[in-house]
């Protein structure tokens, strides 16, 4: 990998070889000590260019391996992970009353959620380690994401979830053929268990809060963004935010484009919560470490009351002059209906808390309606079917007559 320098750890600075079996800082010891790859870009630069880029036939997050830390040759799953479509939905920007507005579906990405990203990157890491079984602790989209990409590469996958993730998440982890443990506790007590698996049996680690190549993986939908927008950076990029990896990667993504002279700004970051689980919009908004929260909410996605990747999440956003928000439940089943009902886009509870943010943000004049703006959608509402029912209620049933049907239909259509 000659585009990779190394490794650096966030906390202390220190700089390591990236090689096998390093994730954590070997200076900061058990107290954290979370890496970031960093690049070559001179090196970057001579393998590629944006003009090369354009002409690439590969719709993928590949067509952008030079930017990635994984051999040019080394084996890859022949799942299609990357290159979700960017939309500008017109009834979408009149609801929120906004001109410029762009929607970034990683639903549609192979096990439906953007921590498809992620799970490709660990698969082939893994297999570059010779790991014959990979293993993580979830909320349920890391999970699935895992399993499918672990099945496609021909390797093992262990999964453990918190008992609360919902039965289509956990239908596909058993349809990938993954062993499945259902951890009758909240994530915390998930990761952990996972952690303490992880170590004993010497599974290859796809914890992205531990794991440094994990965020290479979901900073390709910044990369994406930039390209389909023709280089031109939006003013605000919104998402949720869990353990903190995915806006993580976001900010990473744009900054690698930023230092290689791809693009000449960066954009603000605005991350979201929902306020039954808020550790990290509580810490940014009272400006102080952050401390674990209930995980009390439907976004299971993002129901992480303790953190794993904080230190990246909260740089990000402060680094960026962005800003962060927490919102209801009950917004965030608005955001589902009305993304739906204006864009025709099917999110997730979680997948969908950036929009719900977004509206926010617009009402008090932190965002402005003219400025251009991506709300990425990092989940499909297939995901979650419950939630998405009682977001838009039941249909309307009727006996088998036309005189029943005009009654019932009087007034709705």
């Amino acid at each position: 990998m000659k585009n990779v320098l190394g490794l650096r750890c966030i906390d202390c600075g220190k700089q390591v070889p990236a090689e096998a079996g390093t994730y954590t800082c070997p200076s900061c010891g058990k107290k954290g000590g979370i890496m970031d790859v960093e690049y070559d870009y001179k090196e970057i630069n001579r393998l590629t260019s944006r003009e090369q880029l354009t002409q690439s036939k590969d719709y993928s997050i590949f067509r952008y391996l030079p930017f990635l830390p994984i051999g040019p040759d080394s084996a890859r799953p022949h799942l299609r992970v990357g290159w979700s479509p960017l939309y500008k939905p017109q009834g979408l920007g009149k609801s929120l009353g906004m001109s410029n507005l762009y929607v970034k579906d990683d639903g549609q990405n192979p096990t439906a959620s953007l921590k498809d990203r992620a799970s490709i990157i660990a698969v082939i890491k893994a297999v570059e380690e010779k790991a014959p079984t990979v293993a993580a602790s979830s909320t349920g989209n890391a999970a699935s994401s895992l399993a499918g990409s672990a099945a496609a590469m021909g390797i093992k996958s262990v999964i453990f979830v918190p008992s609360r993730a919902p039965q289509g998440k956990i239908a596909q982890l058993l349809i990938f053929g993954a062993t499945v443990i259902s951890v009758q506790g909240s994530y915390e007590d998930t990761f952990r268990l996972s952690a303490e698996a992880i170590e004993r049996f010497g599974w290859y680690n796809r914890n992205a809060a531990i794991n440094p190549y994990l965020v290479e993986g979901k900073k390709t939908v910044a990369l994406e963004i930039a390209e389909q927008l023709n280089w031109e950076v939006p003013d605000w990029v919104i998402l949720s935010v869990g353990d903190g990896c995915t806006i993580a990667g976001v900010w990473k993504g744009f900054k690698d484009l930023y230092n290689a002279g791809w693009i000449d700004r960066l954009p603000k970051i605005a991350g979201v919560q929902s306020t039954g689980c808020c550790p990290l919009v509580d810490a940014f908004l009272e400006d102080r470490p952050w401390t674990p929260k209930e995980e009390n909410t439907i976004a299971d996605s993002i129901a992480v009351g303790v953190p794993r990747n904080p230190d990246k999440a909260l740089n990000a956003v402060r680094e960026s002059g962005g800003t962060m928000v927490a919102v209801s439940d009950e917004a965030i089943l608005d955001a589902m209906r009305e993304l739906g009902r204006t864009s025709g886009i099917f999110g997730e509870p979680a997948g969908v808390t950036g929009t719900a943010g977004l509206k926010v943000l617009v009402e008090k004049g932190v965002i402005g309606a003219d400025e251009k703006v991506v709300s990425i959608v990092t989940g499909n509402g297939l995901k979650d079917v419950q939630n998405a029912i009682k977001a838009v209620g039941e249909p309307i049933k009727v006996e088998p007559s036309l005189k029943e049907l005009l009654v019932k239909l009087e007034g709705k259509v």
